[in-house]
């Protein structure tokens, strides 16, 4: 019930119109029924014609009148009805979906680490498409059957009560029935949604990495994972479709066993002149009418079902608390230094120490470039910088205050990041390049492009800036890439650089021109360098040299090489080669 509460709540921003909704939705019951009223005169009328010939025939024009105005003022209030409770469910799942994706903005990279980019994809489309047609043709759709049902039986009661509540006999059957499988719906409803998120999981992988499918030949490999998910969730949703299939029919069965019994027990009332042949045909008429809403109430029974079932999945997201938040109390911080502290920091990822008794401080403009193995704890300790994650112990400081006590929005927005591998969005190179600052001119972005080594190559696509990269840069090389990302970079003017292995997977040429760039992005700024090759670092002010979480040396170039330690060996490996 609360779940459903929730997901009423998107609706109430637009009550008026879901209000005029609701009024059209009765008057359009309403008239439905008084039609009911005019037909069985109609059909009385007729039959008293067939005695009094012309006599009848003014009561019959004035009746045909009547069912004609009828019909047009449903049609008026029908077309209301369907455009009102539209836009109220249309722009409540947009309202939704807007929240969920607003939401996962704000949840911490520990949250990307665990779920699976499929998973996610599959609730922010698949789930709200599902609650999204649950809304239209259930919550919404539910009202509407009520008051045909309501209109409906209430005339039946005032047209003949005994033979109303004989047709009724079996109702509580029925509705115990449809309670008993909408719990089972809903429980295979939601295993369904686990199983097509595994195949919208699948499918991102394989697509994002279908270079190292094909280059290990693994092509039938990932058909048959797939196929294999795809045929659990075919299972899963065949099993949701028997349960649906077996409760319409049992229903419409008991409601065809009440139909049976109105036409024995009224046709006994027509003969016995108790009832007019109108009467009965027109009660039968009705009681037809309100087994559509019956039947529909049956149909959305199990559309709710999987509905609320999507629904737990979507707040399920939505519940979940980011991990990195303003401290209350928290503050903008605007005019930095740069001189960012290590204060016995430690972190794991789980019960995996990642960094242990971390302590380490790197001045106003320093370059300080990090070395050691693959988990070494590198990449760790720059990401705790821009508070991607927090330290489970200790602190790191920028200015003398703590990050924590910083807003997050501002602490990033002085930060800089230029990673190994480059994201670049759908777009032209000029989006990407403004992704640094959106405010920024043409000029602007021009004198960052220059200043990244990439006006150049820019200029020489046909249509310059305003080129369409496509998806993460395709049709770019790694090099150009690259630089597009340091033009961003330089764009932003951050006061605190991190540089993740920035230049490690490009051939000579790209790097000496990423590397001329990064230099100019260094200048007098507070950088962290994650370095590969230690050809690019050797001018680093401080090299620290880490192992298994620990910094175990530290010092120049010059120094660390004196001490012949990790780092000397090392260079050894690199230099020697």
């Amino acid at each position: 019930m609360e779940l459903a509460k929730r997901v009423l709540r998107y609706l109430k921003p637009y009550k008026g119109r879901f209000i005029l909704g609701l009024i059209c939705m009765i008057l359009n019951a309403s008239f439905t029924v008084y039609f009911i009223n005019r037909f069985e005169s109609l059909i009385d009328t007729i039959i008293r014609g067939l005695d009094q010939g012309e006599a009848t025939l003014g009561e019959l024009n004035l009746i045909i009148i009547g069912i004609f105005f009828i019909f047009l003022f449903r049609a008026i209030f029908q077309y209301g009805e369907k455009y009102l409770t539209a836009y109220v469910s249309q722009r409540s799942i947009k309202d939704l979906r807007d929240d969920l994706y607003e939401h996962l903005q704000s949840l911490s990279l520990s949250f990307y680490a665990r779920n699976k980019t499929g998973e996610i994809m599959s609730r922010v489309t698949n789930d709200v498409s599902i609650l999204q047609g649950a809304i239209v043709s259930g919550a919404i759709g539910i009202f509407s059957q009520f008051f045909q049902l309501v209109g409906g039986i209430g005339y039946l009661l005032y047209n003949n009560w005994r033979l109303t509540l004989i047709s009724f006999f079996l109702f509580p059957l029925i509705g115990y029935i449809i309670d008993h499988y909408n719990k089972r719906i809903r429980k295979v409803s939601k295993r369904a949604q686990v199983k097509v998120a595994n195949v919208s999981d699948i499918l991102q992988e394989t697509i994002s990495g279908i270079r190292v499918v094909k280059s290990f030949g693994r092509e039938q490999y990932e058909y048959e994972r797939f196929t294999d998910q795809n045929y659990e969730n075919f299972r899963a949703n065949m099993k949701n479709s028997q349960l649906k299939a077996t409760l319409t029919p049992i229903t419409e069965f008991l409601a065809s066993l009440s139909f049976i019994i109105v036409l024995w027990y009224g046709g006994r009332e027509v003969v016995a002149s108790k009832m007019t042949p109108g009467e009965l045909i027109g009660f039968f008429t009705l009681l037809l009418y309100i087994t559509n809403p019956l039947k529909s109430v049956t149909k959305l029974s199990g559309t709710i079902q999987r509905a609320l079932a999507a629904a737990e999945r979507i707040f399920e997201f939505i519940d979940i608390q980011p991990q990195i938040q303003d401290r209350k109390g928290a503050r903008e911080f605007n005019d930095i230094q740069g001189i960012v502290e290590f204060n016995h920091v430690n972190f794991s990822y789980g019960d995996e120490l990642a960094l242990d008794n971390i302590n380490l401080k790197v001045n106003p403009g320093q370059v300080v470039a990090f070395v050691g193995a693959s988990g070494a704890g590198k990449s760790t300790l720059v990401n705790l910088v821009p508070r991607f994650y927090d330290p489970n112990s200790g602190k790191i400081t920028l200015d003398g205050i703590d990050i924590r006590d910083i807003k997050v929005s501002s602490l990033r927005d002085k930060i800089g990041i230029v990673p190994q591998e480059t994201i670049l969005f759908g777009g032209t190179i000029k989006d990407n390049i403004l992704y640094g600052n959106l405010d920024a001119s043409d000029d602007e972005v021009i004198a960052a492009a220059k200043a990244a080594n990439a006006h150049d190559f820019i200029m020489e696509f046909n249509k310059g800036y305003e080129t369409l990269i496509g998806e993460r840069g395709a049709g770019l090389s790694g090099g150009q890439k690259q630089r597009i990302a340091i033009a961003r970079a330089i764009l932003k003017n951050p006061r605190i650089l991190i540089l993740d292995e920035a230049t490690s997977a490009l051939d000579t040429e790209s790097e000496a021109l990423v590397q001329e760039a990064l230099d100019r992005l260094m200048e007098n700024r507070t950088t962290l360098v994650i370095a590969h090759r230690l050809s690019t670092i050797l001018d680093a002010n401080k090299i620290v040299v880490m192992e298994e979480g620990k910094i175990i040396e530290s010092g120049t170039h010059k120094e660390l090489l004196d001490l012949e330690g990790v780092y000397s060996s090392l260079y050894s490996i690199q230099f020697d080669k």
